[in-house]
């Protein structure tokens, strides 16, 4: 048995800073507000719904996740953000049309009072959309502690005893990692400078990560994934997270590609394809934001097959992926994918996939497990990359040295351990040799022999042969 981590009870508000107002934020804020009246079910959260097994399987233990683990209530949430359009979250909701008028009027008094504050913004990571409320600054250190103000001022407000910020805005043009990424003495004077190579995302990362306060990152961007922040994170205490949500056609391929492997069936070929029409396919329909995207969809594929171990069998399959932004679609996404497999003695074989999805529905309870999980991991007494969280995304972070685990099932068994470990409980390795053998594990106890019936020889026999 492990020893209990000392976590500080989920006590007060917890803000919820969410950089990124459109779709996916407008969703999430909807529907936690219609649960908290009784008008919607958390499906797809896993903090919400999700019973975790303790101990052997005979002793029945399986509570609810957030029986077993102190997470915050959601009806202590309270949501703030920014973003480049002024919409408050009920127009934004509307405008982004997952979720229809009728649908969200119960709550239309609560999602009209979340007013964006003015963003960070930069044309040259993000060129095809653009939005009034944005912030001036004469450098990129002053629009962070434009931020850091912002924040201090909703949590004086607010009267919130915590924060967590998951940035749900658009992604961002390619960036590749450069010397004013690799230190955070390194990083402060790139936005003293201002420096191209500081993304907006990045902006939000080192503001929040500064106050010590825990940081996802649901897209592609570099954002927090650099050695600056993730230093800064070690000194701050502030768990950190990311990148790129797992919602569709990605989490398919981390379904399907571990079965293939397992069984040890060849791939020749993988194609991926889709179309939307949403906010986030128009900023896609830029090449240098859809390169960034592709590289996150892309590298799932390699980590989990591992072609270096098994060339036969993966050394040379061809990987495509496309987005094509349709905008008739609006946020229901469609995602084809066409995979050529080889089984015994190299016999070809197809499996077709059309997956009919809603990125924000996916999305949005992505977001809500991270802020509770988060949380949890801050009163905890963790930080820095929170791998356990891999889970939730496309691209995991992961220390320097290592691969990430792209494997669905091997993630939700990294959460489920971690949590497990938080309480003191037994990590569990589904083993399960020790069922079978009487010198090391505990037997199950045996049924109850019914009592045999008086009345004749022949109905005792029969009893007795059940």
């Amino acid at each position: 048995m492990n020893s209990k981590a000392k976590i500080q009870p989920a006590a007060g508000k917890l803000g919820v800073l969410l950089p990124g107002m459109g779709a996916v934020t407008s969703t999430f804020i909807a529907g936690v507000e219609l649960i908290k009246k009784g008008l919607g079910l958390p499906f797809g959260s896993l903090t919400q719904l999700q019973r975790i097994r303790l101990g052997k399987r005979y002793e029945n233990r399986n509570p609810l996740l957030r029986e077993f683990v102190p997470l915050a209530d959601l009806k202590d949430l309270v949501f703030g953000g920014w973003d480049i359009f002024p919409d408050s979250i009920y127009e934004a909701a509307l405008k982004a049309g997952v979720l229809t008028e009728a649908h969200i009027k119960p709550v239309q008094k609560e999602l009209s009072a979340i007013q964006p504050w003015r963003a960070v913004f930069d044309p040259r990571f993000v060129k095809n959309i653009q939005g009034p409320n944005v912030k001036r600054g004469k450098t990129k250190m002053e629009l962070a502690e434009q931020i850091m103000k912002d924040i201090e001022a909703f949590k004086s407000k607010q009267g919130l005893s915590r924060l967590v910020m998951v940035w749900c805005g658009s992604t961002e043009a390619t960036l590749e990692p450069t010397e004013s990424h690799q230190s955070l003495g390194a990083f402060k004077e790139a936005l003293e400078r201002n420096s191209p190579d500081i993304a907006p995302s990045m902006v939000y990362a080192y503001s929040a990560i500064r106050m010590g306060i825990p940081y996802a990152n649901g897209a592609p961007n570099l954002s927090a994934d650099i050695p600056a922040l993730v230093e800064l994170s070690h000194k701050t205490g502030a768990p950190i997270s990311g990148k790129d949500f797992k919602t569709g056609q990605t989490m398919m391929k981390t379904v399907i590609s571990p079965a293939l492997k397992a069984r040890m069936l060849g791939l020749t070929g993988w194609y991926s394809t889709n179309i939307l029409g949403n906010r986030d396919g128009e900023v896609l329909a830029d090449p240098e934001s859809f390169k960034t995207k592709e590289k996150s969809k892309m590298s799932v594929l390699d980590s989990i097959l591992e072609p270096e171990q098994y060339p036969q069998l993966y050394g040379k399959y061809a990987h495509k992926v496309r987005i094509d932004y349709y905008p008739p679609r609006g946020d229901a996404k469609e995602g084809w994918d066409n995979i050529d497999i080889l089984g015994w003695l190299q016999m070809p074989m197809q499996v077709k996939i059309n997956f009919l999805c809603r990125d924000s529905i996916l999305a949005a309870p992505i977001v809500l497990d991270l802020v509770l999980f988060l949380d949890l991991a801050f009163r905890a007494g963790l930080k820095g990359i929170q791998e356990w969280l891999s889970f939730y995304f496309k691209s995991p972070m992961c220390r320097t040295d290592l691969k990430p685990i792209h494997d669905l099932f091997l993630q939700h068994v990294k959460l489920q351990n971690t949590l497990r470990l938080l309480m003191g409980e037994e990590v569990l390795d589904y083993s399960g040799l020790d069922y079978y053998d009487p010198e090391k594990g505990t037997p199950s106890p045996a049924p109850a022999p019914r009592p045999a019936p008086r009345s004749s020889s022949r109905a005792r026999e029969r009893a007795l042969s059940r």
